[in-house]
């Protein structure tokens, strides 16, 4: 009988020590935060389907999480989207319809997003662009540092050509003389891996803003010698094609119109190239994360402020309400991630990266102010739906640009209608050429989204 009460005791002291050890095993959950943002960033990545620009460190990161389809910039233009996304709150809520409107002059006591990480004791730091400048521009009390960068004078220097001959300043590329920390992005980048790799005592938010793609075309000669010009194949518009109207797209059109075959090579060239410049920067972090044995334990959120037109329409820009305007790549990784490597068709607006990354990591104290909605559900499970539609608007002076889209059509208003209105069948002309809105066979398709475009969620 001894032996038997011997023999029971042991197994349960066995069991009670495998028990302990199960309940106190750490559980591997997203601890920090890596909030990458790209500026002009549209989905010619390779992790989206583009068949000739080089990304293997996104399309990595892509591998290790969520890829989103439908993520939707609720304005395509940097200033009023950053303002938008970094309060939660919507272009025409927050005050920011332009870059010129500093954030500082409409804030009042509204809480940002790293402000609110911040506040709950994360260690906050802004490298390169997050908002849309610096000083009044930017959200001071949301970081515990805060850093930006220029290009050394070596990489002032390369060869270089302006597209339009000087008519548009900012429409040039530059093969860039030295190294990647020549320019603002790679140091950028190497102030982060620093970062990065420092012990800290607190969990961390690090906001990383590489500015390339953006404008001038910028980036060491080595990236764009990765593109041959033969290679760079520009989109062939419709026969024809024209815009709906004059306020459509801006005023550059009728420099645009006059683009050789050349210079449209040339500026897909120089944005493919910047692109990969960007990507190698990306790598950067990553691998720092991986030799840190940070990788487990960090969100990782990558995504373009706004999409971007590589001559769809014969626009070459930004500040459009097309899906090349409005649909920038959004990827997700990390612990939270409940499958890794898969894509999305859960549609949601960038107003809603505040409310998720909040309920992700329980912030306190979140503002019930907020016009997002959490989408953490479908992290959690990519595979569940979300918005039915999604909305952006846009700026032309004094006029404004309202678009709502949902799985099967987009449609814009101009000035409440007054100024004109198109629609999109989405579905069968995916790079919308052809207005339907005064088509009377989709005059209750117009009724139908005039109605998600005007009513309250």
């Amino acid at each position: 009988m001894k032996n038997i009460l011997f023999f029971i005791a042991v197994i349960g002291f066995v069991v009670g020590c495998t028990s302990s050890k199960s309940n106190t095993e750490e559980i591997k959950t997203d601890k920090n935060v890596l909030f990458i943002v790209v500026d002009d960033l549209n989905t010619t990545v390779g992790c989206y389907g583009h068949p000739l620009v080089k990304t293997p460190n996104v399309d990595k990161l892509a591998n290790k999480g969520i890829r989103f389809k439908h993520a939707y910039s609720n304005y395509a233009v940097c200033g009023p989207s950053r303002g938008s996304f970094l309060t939660g709150l919507k272009p025409e809520s927050i005050g920011i319809l332009d870059n010129r409107t500093p954030l500082q002059s409409v804030l009042g006591d509204r809480v940002t997003l790293p402000n609110l990480f911040r506040q709950n004791g994360f260690y906050t730091m802004s490298l390169g662009k997050i908002f849309h400048g610096s000083k009044d521009h930017n959200d001071p009390d949301a970081w515990d540092e805060i850093y930006g960068y220029s290009a050394t004078e070596l990489g002032k220097k390369g060869e270089t050509r302006n597209i339009t001959d000087g008519v548009l300043k900012w429409c040039h590329w530059k093969a860039a003389e030295g190294d990647d920390e020549d320019q603002a992005d790679g140091q950028i980048a190497k102030k982060a891996v620093e970062f990065i790799k420092t012990k800290k005592e607190k969990p961390f938010f690090l906001a990383v803003g590489f500015h390339k793609p953006h404008d001038p075309f910028i980036a060491p000669k080595k990236y764009f010698d990765m593109y041959l010009l033969e290679d760079c194949d520009p989109p062939v518009l419709p026969e024809g094609w024209k815009p709906p109207y004059k306020h459509t797209l801006p005023g550059a059109t009728t420099v645009f119109n006059k683009f050789t075959d050349q210079d449209k090579r040339e500026f897909l060239r120089s944005y493919y190239a910047c692109t990969s410049f960007m990507d190698a920067q990306v790598g950067k972090l990553l691998e720092a994360l991986k030799e840190s044995g940070q990788m487990e334990n960090t969100l990782i959120v990558f995504f373009g402020d706004h999409g971007y037109h590589l001559g769809e329409h014969n626009w070459w820009n930004k500040v459009a309400v097309f899906e090349k305007g409005t649909n920038p790549p959004f990827i997700i990784a990390g612990q939270s991630v409940g499958k890794k490597g898969v894509d999305s068709d859960a549609m949601f607006e960038y107003i809603d990266i505040y409310p998720t990354l909040a309920n992700l990591f329980q912030l306190e104290n979140t503002p019930d102010y907020l016009e997002g909605k959490s989408f953490a559900e479908v992290i959690e499970d990519p595979a569940l739906p979300f918005r039915d539609e999604v909305r952006a608007i846009i700026s032309r002076g004094e006029m404004l640009g309202r678009m709502v889209k949902n799985e099967n059509y987009r449609y814009v208003e101009w000035d409440n209608g007054k100024k004109g209105r198109e629609l999109y069948d989405q579905k069968n002309d995916p790079i919308e050429y052809n207005n339907l809105a005064e088509n009377p066979e989709y005059l209750s398709v117009v009724t139908e989204m005039r109605t998600l475009l005007y009513s309250t969620e």
